[in-house]
């Protein structure tokens, strides 16, 4: 296992280190056993808080992550190593069972672009309609490549729940289109696949 830690504003010290080392091989050993790499971030906010975000990958493509902010810097460590615990014992049979699955799962490379906005909330006011139509368009800042997996549902889901992020594109293995889950307002994974919408227009019609 691969572990890089970083301190942000702040000396981490040894004995941090060590104690973050050994919580993680602690995790790594009791639930899942396969982690490639782990990078703990932990940066000083304020004064008095603490902000830790471990990220870790534990086969291909599958990726967990966990952030959290305390006013002591064990805490904050310690509560993020909480979830991404809870995360892991959540799926760990899951994760076990369909480990060779997951790992020889079919992959589809397509670009990925990182959009930013020509102009902010802030600035809005202080612009007249002219200006802001002229720089409403917005603009490619990155361009790299990322791996679309196919993979059933539920593992989407279960990815999308470890990731911590908000949406995940995938291609169904039921049918073979793209589809994508993320995360609803009210907490719930919304789920979008074309493949049925083709069918209620057809029935529609």
């Amino acid at each position: 296992m691969d572990l890089t830690l970083q301190g942000l504003h702040f000396d981490m010290g040894d004995a941090l280190k060590t104690y973050i080392e050994e919580r993680i091989e602690t995790i790594n050993e009791k639930y899942f056993g396969r982690a490639v790499n782990v990078s703990v971030t932990m940066s000083k906010e304020t004064k008095s808080l603490f902000k830790t975000h471990i990220a870790m990958t534990v086969g291909k493509e599958i990726h967990v992550s966990a952030t959290a902010s305390e006013h002591d810097v064990h805490q904050s460590f310690d509560s993020a190593a909480d979830k991404i615990a809870k995360q892991l014992r959540r799926y760990k049979r899951k994760l076990r069972d369909h480990h060779e699955q997951m790992e020889q799962a079919e992959l589809m490379r397509v670009p990925e672009y990182t959009i930013g906005l020509n102009i902010n909330d802030d600035q809005v006011d202080h612009l007249t309609d002219e200006e802001i139509e002229s720089q409403d368009d917005p603009v490619i800042i990155a361009e790299m490549t990322t791996n679309i997996q196919t993979m059933s549902v539920s593992d989407a889901v279960m990815r999308l729940n470890l990731s911590g992020n908000n949406a995940m594109l995938f291609r169904n293995s039921k049918n073979g289109e793209l589809n994508m889950v993320y995360i609803r307002q009210d907490g719930n994974i919304g789920w979008v696949d074309p493949k049925e919408a083709k069918s209620v227009q057809s029935d529609a019609a």
